[in-house]
């Protein structure tokens, strides 16, 4: 059976369809706030003695603190295929949004760093699912040549949030409130419950599940009333191709799209992204600026540069590609990492170099914005065959949260074994090893239902499908 080409329609689609990806992104931008939060919090929950029991916070609580909630993260993608593969993406999105708040509601109301920790880490796990349930649910609603753009949201959204994050950082930093800028994660996180409520649940799970006339009347609400038979049958015989299970996810129709998502996973964070987002404040006080509030204010201009690079990815992910925006970031992230060694191992730019770091910190994370950031997502929401698709997106997004954890983890470490400069070079030497990767294995996929790049992998024909141009 051929795979129809219908879904990919120009026309224009309904309100409904940008509404339902707006609200299911209140999920990203809480992911970007609650992981943004602690670059600037850290500075002031170290300095509480209240709640370290006026003892000074060593480096390696100060790692545990920030990663606490990548643990968590690790927890929550593990669990967050199979619940939405069993409830479904809207219901499992809803329980993300309780989860925040009660995870955000903890870190607040903290009266030590062994209950902060442990609060960090249930924060984590609504941020893993929601990670990975945000653009599954968002792809399989949208129609396919605006599908890039759509899932796309949930990257500015993340992005809007940790910029939003820091910005609330910076004006708590004059009473050093940690506390307050925990519990703002509060508001998007009820309104990411309630408005799901009102959401329509994903067609193709519907379809998965055996509720054919319902996913036929959402689908039609999707594409603003038209035909939608076509684009059901798509479904209906993609459903009939392969089985749920693990022993799918692995076979070799499956395997090379879940090798790909999950390299990819890992090299979204061994490149050293999160080392500039969770530390921020900490790389520019290195470098010469020695007040927290200048620090923040810093980093705020990271976190603006980094959502305008994200926005404008937005507007070229279905023009361009894919592969060109992969390629363009990781080599703009190489030149921008090694860079931002230099300005931190060079002597003669000490003074200088705190304004120096931030120029090369903006370049990276725009570099980062442009490609790697939105289109890792948007990928692992497009490549897996729907029976398998949440399994699939949770190993990709396991994986991810695992290197996010490492990195993590060992980035002081590094600093100390290495030192600053080298650290970063070494993020900029996996950089060059990702751009070889992309070139060699990752495909195209815009223009193409998801129906499409399912059928393309199924017959080993997804390279021939990378080349072939949108329909128009």
């Amino acid at each position: 059976m051929a795979v129809s080409s219908a879904a990919s329609g120009r026309t224009s689609p309904p309100a409904i369809v940008y509404v339902a990806a707006a609200v299911a992104a209140l999920g990203a931008l809480l992911f970007g706030y609650d992981t943004g939060v602690i670059s600037g919090a850290i500075l002031f929950v170290r300095q509480d003695a209240q709640l370290t029991g006026g003892i000074a916070m060593s480096p390696g609580l100060e790692e545990v603190v920030v990663s606490a909630v990548l643990l968590g993260a690790v927890i929550g993608a593990a669990v967050g295929g199979a619940l939405s593969d069993r409830l479904g993406r809207r219901w499992t999105l809803i329980l993300a949004g309780a989860t925040f708040i009660g995870g955000a509601l903890g870190c607040m109301l903290a009266p030590s760093v062994s209950v902060l920790i442990a609060f960090r880490v249930l924060v984590g796990v609504a941020i893993g699912g929601a990670s990975l349930m945000v653009p599954m649910y968002i792809s399989e609603l949208a129609p396919a040549h605006i599908r890039g753009m759509l899932v796309s949201i949930n990257q500015v959204a993340l992005i809007g949030g940790i910029l939003v994050a820091y910005v609330a950082d910076y004006a708590l930093s004059g009473t050093g409130n940690w506390r307050a800028m925990f519990g703002l994660a509060v508001i998007p996180a009820a309104l990411l419950m309630a408005g799901m409520v009102f959401m329509p649940e994903s067609p193709r799970w519907l379809m998965a599940h055996g509720r054919a006339d319902e996913a036929r009347r959402v689908l039609a609400r999707m594409r603003g009333g038209g035909d939608v038979g076509a684009e059901i049958d798509d479904i209906r015989h993609s459903l009939s191709q392969q089985g749920g299970g693990l022993r799918e996810v692995v076979a070799p129709a499956v395997r090379p799209a879940l090798i790909i998502g999950v390299v990819l996973a890992v090299l979204q964070q061994v490149t050293g992204i999160n080392t500039v987002l969770y530390y921020a404040p900490t790389i520019v006080e290195d470098a010469g600026l020695s007040s927290a509030g200048a620090s923040l204010l810093a980093t705020i201009g990271v976190g603006v540069a980094n959502l305008l690079a994200t926005i404008v990815a937005l507007t070229l992910i279905d023009r361009l590609g894919r592969r060109p925006l992969l390629l363009t970031s990781l080599a703009g992230m190489a030149l921008s990492l090694g860079m931002l060694g230099v300005v931190l191992g060079h002597p003669g730019l000490i003074g200088a170099g705190g304004g120096a770091a931030v120029v090369a910190m903006m370049l990276y994370v725009m570099a980062f914005a442009i490609g790697l950031g939105p289109v890792f997502w948007l990928l692992i929401a497009e490549i897996y065959p729907l029976k398998v698709r949440g399994t699939a997106m949770s190993i990709a997004t396991l994986a991810n949260w695992g290197a996010n954890l490492i990195v993590a983890l060992t980035f002081l470490t590094l600093i100390d074994l290495l030192g600053r400069p080298e650290t970063f070079w070494l993020y900029g030497a996996l950089s060059v090893c990702a751009v070889v990767f992309v070139y060699l294995r990752v495909p195209e996929t815009k223009g193409r239902s998801l129906e499409e790049i399912e059928a393309a992998w199924r017959t080993g024909t997804h390279a021939a499908a990378a080349a072939k141009p949108p329909v128009p």
